[in-house]
């Protein structure tokens, strides 16, 4: 099996691509000639008879991500600069890096909507694995569907041609957003119907089901997981529908009071940032021949907004709840699994989290309180 870094080899009188993975599946299909455009964007990546063959493993992999500056971004970086070095992963994103992200490693700009400048990014820099984290949250996008169609889908669809292009190892992140009131909510299988009501939602699915479609026709190495809401201090909330799971803390520990958009009942799966940051490296570095799905559910816990309020007054008893539900965002948690079932991943690459509720909590409030220390805020 290959590590999943693959050459490009091209023929004479085509540019295309073909990708293999370890799945011991032979394309045979015969699929029409594309003569040489110098404009990228007429050659199809995706009817091409190229083949990309693997080369020797390489010792690390060049890692860039997309939409850095978002919550998980900065966090997956370090953690894949522990593994693989400090100048093989590059942060990327279309805003102004604070200080200690941007002395921390390699960071560069990347509009998702331009192809032509992601290409150049990835082949000056020899990518060989991308993260795509670029995409408006639940319900940002609903409040800007037209952007969020842009950057959720046309983003994706440059990131799945590049990918192509290149033989790169692609990850995706998907959602409990990609499941709508017609799916089973307790607990929500990998396979089963979605139908989501929410631009977020949709574009997730169809990723998905894009990154399967390129897998299974043309062997990209496309790989996916639905986060459950997830839960961190480092970011603040960025218009998703769990992100009062995060302000809870902060208000807890400031004011000693949060108003909660969603009904106190609300039952959502979450997760902590270090299990969702561990899971998708554990899950990039699985070997291709162990996988028998594309996407995987991940799971660690689940809970109300009422539970979560409880396990913190067990460290601050004054802690105030009062709630003044959003119909938007009610809505839209209305129609979200309670819990996942991720049997899957942890039968096929060995998923397993760390953080319950109660480690969870604890270390929220110690690492907010360290925070706000070393800023010089008040500590409620």
């Amino acid at each position: 099996m290959q590590s999943g870094v693959r050459a490009f080899v091209p023929t004479v009188a085509v540019l295309g691509l073909f990708c293999r993975g370890c799945l011991s599946k032979t394309r045979k299909q015969s699929l029409p000639v594309r003569t040489f455009s110098c404009l990228p964007r007429q050659m199809s990546r995706w009817n091409s008879r190229e083949t990309c063959n693997p080369t020797p493993p390489q010792d690390n992999p060049r890692v860039l991500i997309t939409g850095g500056l978002g919550q998980l971004g900065v966090g997956l970086a370090q953690m894949l600069r522990k593994h693989f070095g400090t100048e093989n992963v590059i942060l990327s994103d279309i805003k102004k890096p604070p200080p200690h992200v941007f002395s921390s490693g390699p960071f560069v700009y990347a509009d998702v909507l331009d192809y032509k400048h992601l290409r150049e990014l990835i082949v000056n820099n020899r990518i060989t694995w991308l993260v795509h984290y670029s995409a408006l949250l639940s319900a940002v996008g609903e409040a800007n569907v037209a952007l969020a169609r842009k950057i959720n889908i046309t983003g994706l669809h440059n990131v799945l041609d590049l990918a192509l292009e290149n033989c790169l190892r692609l990850f995706v992140p998907s959602t409990i957003g990609a499941f709508g009131p017609s799916s089973p909510r307790d607990p929500a299988p990998d396979l089963c119907v979605q139908r989501p009501r929410t631009i977020y939602g949709v574009s997730k699915v169809h990723g998905e089901l894009m990154g399967e479609y390129l897998h299974h026709k043309y062997g990209l190495d496309f790989r996916c997981l639905r986060y459950p809401g997830v839960i961190s201090v480092n970011t603040p909330p960025g218009g998703g529908t769990t992100d009062y799971a995060v302000q809870i803390f902060h208000d807890a520990l400031s004011t000693g009071h949060h108003e909660c958009y969603l009904r106190p009942d609300t039952r959502l799966p979450m997760m902590h940032i270090s299990d969702c940051h561990r899971a998708t490296v554990e899950f990039m570095q699985a070997p291709e021949c162990q996988l028998s799905l594309r996407t995987y559910n991940i799971a660690a816990m689940s809970f109300t907004p009422e539970e979560v309020a409880s396990e913190i007054r067990k460290h601050l008893p004054h802690l105030k709840v009062t709630y003044n539900p959003d119909s938007v965002r009610q809505t839209i948690a209305d129609s979200w699994p309670v819990r996942f079932d991720d049997t899957n991943a942890r039968r096929d690459w060995g998923w397993a989290p760390a953080f319950g509720l109660e480690e969870l909590v604890s270390d929220m409030l110690r690492s907010i309180r360290n925070k706000r220390a070393s800023e010089g805020l008040p500590v409620s």
